[in-house]
């Protein structure tokens, strides 16, 4: 039988001597998520931008902070993948369900769900992280389909921004892994 050892407490910290794994993708840490620099959030529609976090091709995920200064319905979306949010600052809710996600909350969004993400009108700004696995396929009230986002389609929405806004395209590759 093992006994479980206890970690030595070091008078002096001492970082890891090993090399890291071999083809391991190099850390990502990004100071200020909330910039106030305009040029790091891509305007998706009036009043709502995207500042994009993580954008991972081989795993088919991005997460990005939304933010919306306008209340109402934002978009109707199916999910092909999982998603994780959490409610930096305001409100939200989807019409479908019977609960709002406010400031500190954690939601988990099932593979397959379809709902209409709305902000209500006593929120006058809704940040939000999200992480979404796969794609958003956006449907009318029917679910017929009206367009997709995923992470090869905010790519080149984010290519897009950067440049017009003198960062130049490739300025997307700081956020990719």
């Amino acid at each position: 039988m093992n006994t479980p050892v206890e970690p030595a407490i070091a008078r002096r910290p001492e970082a890891f001597r090993k090399p890291q794994p071999w083809g391991m993708a190099a850390d990502m840490m990004l100071p200020d998520v909330l910039t106030s620099d305009e040029r790091l959030w891509a305007p998706i529609a009036p009043d709502i931008w995207s500042r994009p976090l993580h954008l991972n091709p081989t795993g088919g995920f991005y997460a990005h902070v939304l933010k919306v200064k306008r209340s109402g319905v934002l978009q109707r979306h199916r999910h092909s993948g999982q998603v994780h949010a959490y409610v930096l600052k305001g409100r939200w809710y989807y019409l479908e369900h019977d609960w709002v996600a406010e400031e500190g909350s954690y939601v988990y969004e099932p593979p397959g769900e379809t709902h209409t993400l709305t902000v209500p009108d006593d929120c006058s700004e809704m940040l939000t992280l999200f992480m979404i696995h796969g794609s958003l396929m956006y449907v009318d009230p029917d679910g017929n389909s009206t367009g997709f986002d995923d992470v090869f389609t905010r790519i080149e929405k984010y290519r897009a921004h950067f440049e017009r806004v003198g960062l130049g395209a490739d300025y997307v590759r700081n956020f990719m892994r």
